[in-house]
């Protein structure tokens, strides 16, 4: 049996700070075409859940109907990033989606942090 052999990359095609680049694009222009009601919706149900102290996923939002699967789920980066730079939630881990549209691939799970879990002090 021979060993499967990988080419080097080509030079320029691995490049982190270009993929951070293309991320930050990316997210910049779903999050302009975001629909307002959406996003208004999406934010007051990642407080609430943040609010509860325990981990959770975008599909927990839509479980408990607390938001709309979005017109795209390319909504859910730039809603949960910024919650995140607001302080609301940190990341936790990752874990299967439970959202079937997606086939269980992997996202990140969230809670609350300390100033919005149950007993934080003011």
């Amino acid at each position: 049996m021979q060993q499967l052999q990988f080419p080097e990359p080509v030079r320029g095609t691995v490049d982190p700070a270009a993929g951070e680049t293309a991320k930050a694009n990316g997210m910049a222009l779903a999050q302009a075409n975001t629909p307002i009601d959406w996003a208004d919706a999406c934010a007051a149900a990642i407080v609430l859940m943040a609010r509860r102290g325990t981990e959770f996923q975008a599909a927990d939002l839509i479980a408990e109907g607390l938001v709309d699967e979005p017109d795209s789920p390319n909504r859910w980066g730039p809603a949960f990033l910024r919650a995140s730079s607001a302080g609301v939630i940190e990341p936790v881990g990752y874990a299967r989606s439970k959202r079937a549209t997606v086939h269980s691939s992997i996202c990140r799970t969230w809670r609350g942090t300390a100033a919005y879990r149950p007993g934080a002090v003011a």
